[in-house]
């Protein structure tokens, strides 16, 4: 894989943020620098540019030896080294090309003159794929910027048939929560992938890595809808752990390596089998991302998160535990092996014993009533352990499990004896809860192995549901002290 492209120096975008994303997807990365920036988180200070015979050289240098499978271009900066890549590519066949059309700056200023601009629409021509953002497509189309999805989608479409080339347009400049995503050729709409917006100011070089892992997965013999999909989600995912990271005052990058970090750390503590639970923990990708960027979550892994805030949720805690042990007993119950049996029942008596201190140390002992987003939890559970599919229930379990897992193990850095919230971190960072996760995320594979296509569709909405129950279950702390601050306010200027 080679990357062409100018460098960053913090190591977020551009040459740097291509390698990281290559080899994350198990490539081999290159890199021919077209220019040496002088960049940080907060912006770019100034650019220095090698001579367009030096661009050529480097190019020829890697050409001449190595079988490149794929060719990612991003940072060209002017009409004489756009000029270089080029002839060179003219002079190659095979390639997989995807191009990133870095034109316009974050702050909306273009960033190559007319000669330039003119050179990478014809360059467009060469390539497989382009990756531009909403005013880069504008600016290929010579058109104004893309206010509306529709609109977007036109504009590539048009791209694509003056290029020949497909067109990843992506919708991260609209407006609104929603992020879609598309692949366009001439004649229309390829595939389309919606998606929520990730909350997060760790979006620095996120059109380098798209782009790149674009390639690479093409490289691999992945379709450009599949690979589309793929990326998006690994996308997601490094941009909710890329504030984990601490790099920067500004717009921080994002983590490239997250799938692979539990692993270079260690054994995972919830590890992700091939099958029916890997892809349903993947497409669950913006639920988990939303969870992580959550103030709630957040507060704590810093462990800044108010404790009346924190008092709130284990005491919903508490009552969601009481009605989840007893849906775990039902799982046993209906489990088809003894083994499986015990397990189940096993999971029953630690939600009860092992939770219950946790609960006494930070929540006391009052009985709050059971609020909305509880409720609506363990209706849900109590749903499917009564409609008899031990699979359906198995999955709707599961979460509770595997979310914890996940957080436990990526948090563990946290996790020091100053921390105000340390008893909550060891106890989904505790091995014998990772065990717990591996063996329950097996029963639930071996589950959908032997389920009916009617049940393993059921076991998929029984997780999405439960996945999106402890979202809420997350966000409704915060909202309630909210709430319950406006109401105080609301009391003391009456009595005003």
């Amino acid at each position: 894989m080679l990357s062409i492209a100018g460098t960053d120096p913090t190591g977020g975008a551009g040459i740097q943020a291509d390698l990281k994303t290559i080899a994350a997807f198990g490539g081999y990365g290159m890199a021919v620098v077209t220019a040496l920036v002088a960049q940080n988180t907060l912006g770019v200070r100034s650019v220095n540019v090698p001579p367009a015979a030096f661009l050529r050289d480097q190019l020829d240098a890697v050409g001449d030896d190595v079988q490149i499978d794929a060719i990612k271009i991003g940072m060209l900066h002017s009409e004489p080294l756009i000029a270089v890549v080029d002839a060179w590519l003219a002079q190659r066949s095979g390639d997989v090309v995807v191009l990133d059309p870095v034109m316009v700056a974050t702050s909306g200023d273009r960033l190559l003159d007319a000669a330039a601009e003119d050179a990478v629409r014809a360059l467009c021509r060469r390539a497989d794929l382009v990756t531009p953002n909403l005013p880069e497509l504008a600016v290929l189309v010579d058109e104004p910027v893309a206010t509306s999805w529709d609109t977007a989608v036109d504009q590539a479409r048009r791209l694509a048939a003056a290029s020949g080339a497909a067109v990843l347009v992506k919708g991260g400049h609209l407006a609104g929560d929603a992020c879609p995503d598309a692949i366009v050729t001439a004649s229309g709409v390829v595939a389309q992938l919606d998606g929520a917006r990730v909350a997060s100011t760790n979006t620095h070089g996120t059109g380098c890595s798209l782009s790149s892992a674009m390639a690479t997965l093409r490289a691999d013999g992945w379709d450009w809808a599949d690979a589309l999909a793929r990326a998006k989600v690994w996308l997601a995912g490094a941009i909710a752990a890329g504030a984990a990271l601490e790099v920067g005052r500004g717009n921080g990058p994002i983590d490239h390596l997250h799938e692979l970090r539990p692993r270079l750390a260690g054994p995972p503590a919830a590890p992700r089998p091939a099958g029916w639970t890997e892809t349903a923990w993947t497409d669950a990708a913006p639920v988990r991302a939303a969870v992580d960027a959550c103030a709630l979550v957040d507060g704590l892994r810093t462990g800044d998160l108010d404790r009346r805030v924190f008092a709130w949720y284990l005491g919903q805690d508490a009552l969601y535990l009481g009605e989840y042990a007893r849906v775990l007993a039902r799982a046993s119950a209906l489990a088809p092996r003894p083994e499986e049996q015990v397990f189940w029942a096993e999971a029953a008596a630690s939600a009860i014993a092992v939770e219950a201190e946790l609960h006494r140390s930070h929540a006391g002992e009052s009985e709050p009533d059971a609020a909305a987003t509880t409720l609506a939890y363990t209706d849900h559970l109590h749903a499917a352990s009564v409609r008899g599919s031990y699979g359906e229930l198995a999955a709707a379990l599961l979460p509770c499990f595997w979310l914890y897992a996940d957080l436990g193990d990526r948090f563990a850095e946290a996790n020091h004896d100053a921390h105000p919230y340390r008893d909550w971190l060891a106890t989904y960072a505790d091995p014998a809860f990772a065990a717990s996760t591996r063996r329950a995320i097996e029963l639930v594979e071996r589950a959908a192995a032997e389920a009916s296509p009617t049940e393993r569709e059921r076991m998929g909405v029984a997780f999405a549901r439960s996945m999106a129950h402890e979202l809420a279950f997350f966000e409704a702390p915060v909202h309630a002290q909210a709430a319950d601050a406006d109401a105080r306010g609301g009391r003391a200027r009456g009595l005003a």
